[in-house]
Parts: structure tokens; C-alpha cells; sequence
């Protein structure tokens, strides 16, 4: 490399807080679905991060990880708190007005009522893969009733690879 050049390969914003959204989700124990979500400032800086999970002081060996049983009491459904909701939460209280998320997974309805309320005015994700079904096309009419932008970020190809 040249002497005063600098490198053209660097990561983007958008990339960047997105591949730490999907490293966020690596921390999921859910054998099914694993979703990582970044909340950054105007000035791109972190503000927070979540992953999909059980709840804090919830056993993630006592709960049960199942998406179907005759009773919803022995499904995932009732007690995993979203990788949204978490990234919100987990907030050192820093102010989320203005803010971005960025998220694997597109956010559900209750999630939406979440950003909503913080004020996080845009949100980036990865997949969209629900986009038919009814809490997803809630979770659409109510950011766009609140200005609360989205948009997919398409995979780019690259392939990060960590060594730990």
C-alpha cells in the first residue's frame, strides 16, 4: 500500500452496526431463531444492544424453547423477550430520540409499539421473512402512522471472519 492511502475496504455505517447486530444474536439461546438488534445514536455511536432471550433471572434451562406444544404456557412465546425490546431496555438511559436500530429480523407489532415510544425514528434490517403475516403488517402501519422510517439493507456479499 501506498504511504498516505488509505484503505478502500472498510466496512460501511451500515455493515458495521448491522454485523453487530447479527454477532448480538450469537448470544441467543433459542435453538430456532437467533435475532441481534444495535441502537446507535445521530453520531453513530452504540447506545445499546439486545439479543432474543429469556427474561434476566428467567432460567434459559427451565424455560422451554419450543415454537409449538398444545399449550401455549410450554412455548417460547410467552416468556422470550425480542432482541428490540432488549436492545431498548438495556439502555444505560441515554435518550433513544432520533436513533436507529438495527436488526436482523424485521420487528414484530409489539416491538414497533417499542420503537414507537422511544423514539427511534428508523429502523435497518436484514430479513423480512413474516412480512405476511398479520403482527408484521401491524408493525408496518404503525411505524408508518408514527415516521418511523425502514429499510432492508440487502446482504452485500462480504463475508466477515472472526477468530476468537
Amino acid at each position: 500500500m501506498e504511504v498516505g492511502m488509505k484503505r478502500t475496504d472498510y466496512l460501511s455505517w451500515d455493515e458495521y452496526f448491522m454485523g453487530i447486530a447479527l454477532l448480538a444474536g450469537l448470544r441467543s439461546k433459542d435453538p430456532g431463531t437467533q435475532v441481534g438488534a444495535c441502537i446507535v445514536s445521530q453520531k453513530n455511536k452504540i447506545l445499546s444492544i439486545g439479543y432474543n432471550g429469556m427474561p434476566t433471572g428467567c432460567s434459559d434451562d427451565e424455560m422451554p424453547w419450543d415454537r409449538e406444544n398444545e399449550n401455549p404456557l410450554q412455548t417460547k412465546y410467552m416468556y422470550v423477550c425480542h432482541a428490540e425490546l432488549n436492545a431498548i431496555l438495556n439502555n444505560a438511559g441515554a435518550s433513544l430520540q432520533g436513533a436507529k436500530l438495527y436488526v436482523s429480523l424485521f420487528p414484530c407489532n409489539d416491538c414497533a409499539k417499542a420503537i414507537i415510544q422511544s423514539g427511534i425514528k428508523e429502523v435497518i434490517y436484514q430479513c423480512d421473512k413474516y412480512a405476511d403475516m398479520p403482527p408484521y403488517i401491524a408493525s408496518k402501519r404503525m411505524l408508518d402512522m408514527a415516521g418511523v422510517a425502514y429499510r432492508q439493507l440487502p446482504h452485500s456479499g462480504r463475508t466477515v471472519t472472526l477468530e476468537l
